[in-house]
């Protein structure tokens, strides 16, 4: 009776999709895959805790809180959430400069942002990032977490508080590097090969479960979790940022606000496309964003950093078989229990495991056929998916994105410029036709000037846009300056297959145009007060 309770309970909280239900032996896997995901969380929240300059609790807080609501609420089931690296870096000058309860201010901002944005329904323009910014994206995130690794193969040394740090020591050589790296290479082996064994328990877990009893039973000395730092700790309490509530602190949190909520919300989006494309889910962008919102919000004010979706963690998840609600649900709570109850047997958890975890992660997640395509795909693309992978290592997530989409699209104009011409004859009555073939907006403008040559023209000539559409008010100029270099030289022209809506923007030219029944009908963007103004009709 008591398991059938849990397995309905469990079934609600797994799937957004009622009618979808899960066997006892897919709950196992979710919570398996949960607690394998709970233990790698905690080395990387414990790091990003102090790469932001915060006590560890800071972080493990933001994983357990961002971590439940997300997987609770969050637009793809499958995905978890936590305390991420990309955050921490913004973070850290605030901390060092304005202390933490600016920064516990900051993350409430930060998740109010994010709302607006979810409500406004505007995560649907993450459809607009190209193929190879995806690509780069995944590689460059990849080299990230396997250098955010190499910091594992240090002896930790003592921070300014007195606390283990992570990047403060020597690097390990000898008889320790060798022992680090063969328990390294043994978690990795064990991660390949158990799949071919069994599935009942996520190869990961096994992993870990099989070099930690390794080196508990011969008591060999290699880094360990808890020589990183204790994660003992209580529930997170109710706390309201100690800030002055003034428009100066306002004007303090609002730029980092910004930034962490865009770079969040980018590494989110991103992340649920790539999970999506694994477990075959679309949509959900705006719901996400709301999720991560709510999440930061709600975390700022139980004293945690703030978090976003983990793409490493979520690979995790998804290749250990979560794919529900249940998994990052289970994730959350482990990781709380952690914390409360279990931080002893958690802190004896050899790095080494953990690292060979994330090794198994980067090689994963890297897309290997993008190095194979780099030769066969427009230059433009190639240039693109490098660019978007440097661009991630060296600076960040979200300026990775915006430059790699900011390239994609000057590369499309440039592409759709040089798309437009025209092809000529004329009429029996002596008029000559352009029929106008391509695009015409601000790229191509200045190709649409050169097609004409009004000196040599007859005294009417038509200019026929049926194969061709006018985007934008850099069009309409380029028509109303043709038009009237025709009508400087004494020469009749006609303007044919232009939408309703060309007809009420152009002015000068507007006269010249020929209604037909078969005019298209779309709108040109351009700006309202433009609109309604100097092209507006006369």
């Amino acid at each position: 009776m008591e398991s059938s309770i849990f397995a309905r309970f469990a079934n609600n909280l797994a799937m957004s999709d009622p009618a979808t239900r899960l066997t006892s032996g897919q709950i196992r896997t979710e919570f398996l895959s949960g607690l394998t995901v709970a233990l790698a969380l905690v080395p990387e929240a414990v790091a990003f805790a102090f790469v932001a300059g915060v006590h560890p609790l800071v972080g493990l807080y933001a994983a357990f809180i961002v971590g439940l609501i997300t997987a609770i609420f969050g637009g793809r089931p499958g995905m978890i959430s936590g305390a991420t690296g990309a955050l921490a870096v913004v973070m850290v000058s605030l901390v060092a400069q304005h202390g933490v309860e600016y920064l516990f201010a900051t993350v409430v901002l930060m998740g109010i942002i994010q709302i607006v944005v979810g409500i406004m329904r505007w995560g649907k323009f993450i459809r607009l990032v190209p193929h190879p910014v995806m690509l780069g994206f995944v590689n460059g995130l990849a080299i990230v977490i396997f250098l955010a690794q190499l910091g594992q193969f240090q002896v930790p040394g003592t921070s300014e508080g007195g606390g283990h740090g992570i990047a403060h020591g020597e690097w390990l050589s000898g008889l320790p590097l060798a022992l680090m790296l063969g328990l390294v290479a043994l978690t990795m082996a064990i991660i390949w090969g158990w799949p071919r064994i069994t599935n009942i328990i996520p190869a990961p877990l096994a992993g870990i479960a099989i070099v930690a009893g390794i080196v508990i039973i011969f008591g060999l000395d290699v880094p360990r979790v808890g020589d990183l730092a204790s994660i003992q700790g209580g529930l997170p309490t109710f706390h309201i940022p100690m800030v002055p509530l003034t428009f100066e602190t306002f004007e303090i949190i609002l730029p980092y606000a910004l930034i962490l909520a865009a770079i969040g919300l980018i590494e989110s989006l991103l992340t649920l496309n790539l999970v999506g494309e694994i477990t075959n889910q679309r949509g959900g962008a705006s719901q996400e964003c709301i999720a991560q919102g709510v999440a930061n919000t709600v975390t700022g004010f139980f004293g945690g950093m703030g978090g976003c979706a983990m793409i490493g963690q979520s690979m995790i998840n998804v290749k250990s078989g979560g794919r529900t609600r249940l998994a990052g649900i289970a994730a959350a709570l482990f990781l709380l229990a952690f914390i409360l109850f279990a931080s002893g047997a958690i802190e004896q958890i050899p790095l080494a495991a953990l690292v060979g975890v994330m090794f198994m992660v980067v090689i994963g997640t890297f897309a290997w056929n993008s190095l194979r395509i780099l030769r066969k795909v427009p230059f433009t693309d190639s240039f693109v998916i490098v660019l978007v992978t440097v661009v991630t290592v060296l600076t960040d997530l979200a300026t990775a994105v915006v430059v790699g989409v900011i390239v994609s699209a000057l590369s499309y104009s440039w592409n759709n410029a040089k798309r437009i011409y025209a092809t000529t004859h004329e009429t029996p009555e002596g008029a000559m036709v352009y029929q106008i073939q391509g695009p015409l907006f601000f790229g191509s403008s200045d190709g649409f000037a050169e097609l004409f040559k009004v000196e040599d023209d007859p005294s009417l000539v038509i200019i026929d846009f049926d194969n061709s559409r006018v985007v934008d008010q850099s069009a309409l100029q380029a028509i109303e300056a043709i038009a009237a270099k025709y009508e400087a030289a004494g020469k009749q022209i006609q303007l044919r297959h232009l939408s309703r809506d060309c007809h009420e923007l152009l002015s000068r030219a507007g006269h010249l145009m020929v209604d037909s029944d078969d005019d298209p009908d779309y709108q040109v963007a351009v700006d309202y007060a433009v609109r309604t103004g100097v092209l507006g009709r006369h």
